[in-house]
């Protein structure tokens, strides 16, 4: 291991360690008093894939030509013009709790419209303050020891676009892939060594982080179906029918969520967190995110790589 390995490790050691505190600690870790006040996620996982990775600009003909590299992100931010090696991505895996992944199975069946259940809906509204939260102190934890850092999701360059596709210009998934912690699946979600059901977050920073190799570049190499052609759970478990052994229909899907959103936004108003976002560089305030994900509950790779437990089936 060289010298600048060793720092590395050093720091992801640190920071991992700060991020476990604050996911212990955080009162924004939290489920309202009505829901039990117990913790939405568990503990975290961070990979990190380097500034001038390739796959980057790969990700400007997977996702959108929109889709800004690290180094674009950065200088879109303010920051000065440096070589894209000296940047680092670092990505955190948020694992939802158990207990939640447990209930979430619980639907709510009505003759038209089948809706999560009302505490995955919670949880996944109160999640995005405490990702928020933990961006902010990400981005102290490296100036704090005299590196810079920024996020992506709070530069004014960070945008959704809904045009004949829906993809944003930094997008969370990809970059967990980029940074190892995972591949996509029939449902095009991450799958993780902790599963799918979890949210992700990133920052870009200076500081000389250890890079976490992928131990795949196929993009499904975690999923049963795309590995091995078995399993599609997911697919039987989507109530839009978004879901295909073609592939996912995000289109049918959002549609969807839309739906459910108005639904469950007028059983959860009072309780719920309002944030704002942008869609197509336009402000949009009083968004109110209350998920759906009923394909990723009850399913095989809810909360594990299901690859690994297929292979040491056959042993």
């Amino acid at each position: 291991m060289t010298q600048s390995d060793s720092i590395g490790l050093i720091i992801n050691d640190e920071f991992l360690g700060f991020l476990e505190e604050e996911f212990e600690n955080s009162k924004f870790n939290r489920l309202p008093e009505k829901y039990g006040d117990e913790k939405i996620f568990s503990h975290p996982l961070i990979g990190v894939a380097r500034g001038n990775d390739s796959i980057f600009q790969k990700f400007k003909e997977i996702v959108g030509p929109e889709h800004l590299t690290p180094l674009e992100m950065w200088i879109a931010s303010g920051r000065e013009q440096l070589p894209a090696k000296n940047l680092y991505t670092l990505s955190i895996i948020f694992p939802f709790v158990d207990e939640i992944r447990k209930q979430s199975k619980n639907t709510i069946v009505f003759p038209k419209i089948t809706l999560p259940a009302e505490i995955y809906s919670i949880a996944r509204n109160f999640a995005k303050e405490f990702k928020s939260y933990i961006m902010k102190q990400t981005i102290d934890f490296f100036q704090n020891r005299g590196y810079d850092a920024i996020s992506g999701k709070f530069s004014d360059a960070y945008t959704i676009i809904a045009k004949k596709k829906f993809y944003s210009t930094w997008s969370e998934r990809h970059i967990a892939f980029a940074a190892g912690l995972g591949t996509f699946s029939l449902h095009e979600g991450i799958i993780s060594e902790v599963g799918c059901n979890i949210r992700l977050a990133s920052v870009i920073t200076n500081a000389p982080l250890k890079v976490t190799q992928r131990k795949s570049d196929e993009p499904y190499a975690n999923c049963l179906y795309y590995a091995k052609g078995i399993c599609k759970e997911c697919a039987k478990k989507c109530p839009a029918n978004a879901i295909t052994e073609k592939g996912y229909d995000k289109s049918i899907c959002n549609k969807y969520r839309t739906k459910i959103a108005g639904k469950m936004v007028k059983r959860l108003r009072p309780i719920l967190k309002s944030y704002s976002h942008r869609i197509n560089w336009k402000f949009k305030a009083h968004n109110f995110p209350v998920g759906c994900e009923i394909c990723q509950f009850g399913v095989e790779c809810t909360d594990k790589n299901p690859m690994i437990s297929y292979y040491m089936d056959l042993d």
